[in-house]
């Protein structure tokens, strides 16, 4: 018997690029709703739906005798602007995704939101399931868009759709074609072009972990379950020494403290228009740099196996896949270890 079609929004997406190869490797047969980019399903063995999440007729179109629908298309930002494009995408084009999917009787939707999503504090106690959501207009606007797409897909699940939400913590990993903020960051760093750090850091969690939680989660996850889907912590000082020590790059040698911080990000802004790269500090990132350091899955752990591997493993990995695919150039007498 064949296989019901999985569908994937936002597949060329980092994490969209890592889950329909995992798919693909079940023997799953895939349609992907291409937007623009189709850098990261090049080659592969996928059905190609056009459309656009603001545009609920091509949802419709796409979503037509699937199964299961992954939504993980998105706008991420470091910018305390933005909230218009923000709104209409992962809000309003979240409420679409609802729409369409109990229009065309999708089975189970599995909704990506983020970490950011959620209220960080009190700063003491772990992050876990049970937070609210980052609602309040103190928090970045995307921060806002995630919470409020994933109040859209309670009122599908009041309305009968059958959803669960997954809410992955900062990803690193291969796969990542566009590239995404962090790995911007990896690449700046690993070209010795970062001129310092900033005395912070996050909950960092490999994209094919995040894969494997999710496929998990759509199997055995009640409706309306959420899964906090975490890695480890670790500074922007630790992933510098980590670059380092895979690489042979010299980590920069100027470290400003997370207080002073802020001061420096109209000339990080400078820097990055220079160099023609997204800024790496904005004030919506130096926020996230002092989040929860205890983020927790261990929920996901006690339900589904959920085991996020070394963060040493997926730099490698993740500098690797980048130097294999001409993003980046190291010396010939220093292979990525």
């Amino acid at each position: 018997m064949m296989s019901k079609t999985t569908v994937v929004t936002g597949a060329s997406g980092h994490i969209g690029a890592n889950l329909v190869r995992a798919l693909l490797a079940e023997g799953r047969p895939v349609r992907v709703l291409l937007h623009v980019d189709r850098r990261a399903i090049d080659g592969l063995e996928v059905e190609v739906a056009e459309g656009d999440v603001c545009d609920l007729k091509s949802l419709c179109a796409a979503f037509a005798g699937a199964d299961v629908v992954y939504h993980l298309a998105a706008r991420i930002s470091l910018s305390m602007g933005e909230w218009p494009l923000l709104e209409s995408i992962n809000v309003v084009g979240t409420r679409n995704i609802v729409e369409a999917c109990l229009r065309s009787g999708v089975r189970r939707l599995v909704h990506f939101s983020s970490i950011h999503a959620l209220v960080q504090e009190p700063m003491d106690m772990p992050v876990d399931e049970l937070r609210p959501l980052a609602e309040s207009s103190r928090y970045p606007p995307y921060d806002r868009s995630k919470a409020a797409g994933e109040k859209e897909v309670r009122k599908g699940i009041q309305r009968g759709l059958d959803a669960i939400i997954i809410n992955p913590t900062a990803v690193v990993g291969p796969y990542d074609h566009a590239p995404s903020h962090f790995g911007q960051a990896l690449l700046t760093l690993t070209r010795g072009r970062l001129p310092a750090l900033v005395d912070g850091g996050f909950n960092w969690v490999d994209a094919r972990d995040v894969v494997q939680g999710a496929m998990r989660a759509e199997e055995h996850a009640a409706t309306g379950a959420r899964y906090l889907l975490s890695g480890h912590w670790a500074s922007m000082c630790d992933l510098a020494s980590m670059v380092e020590e895979i690489s042979g790059v010299a980590s920069p040698k100027l470290v400003c403290p997370l207080w002073l911080a802020p001061v420096g990000t109209p000339f990080a802004s400078i820097y990055a228009s220079i160099t023609r790269t997204r800024p790496l500090y904005t004030r919506a990132s130096l926020i996230a740099m002092r989040s929860n350091r205890n983020m927790s899955y261990e929920k996901a752990a006690r339900d589904l196996g959920y085991n996020p591997r070394p963060l040493r493993d997926s730099i490698g990995d993740t500098l690797r896949w980048f130097a294999e695919n001409g993003y980046l150039r190291l010396p010939a007498t220093r292979p990525i270890k």
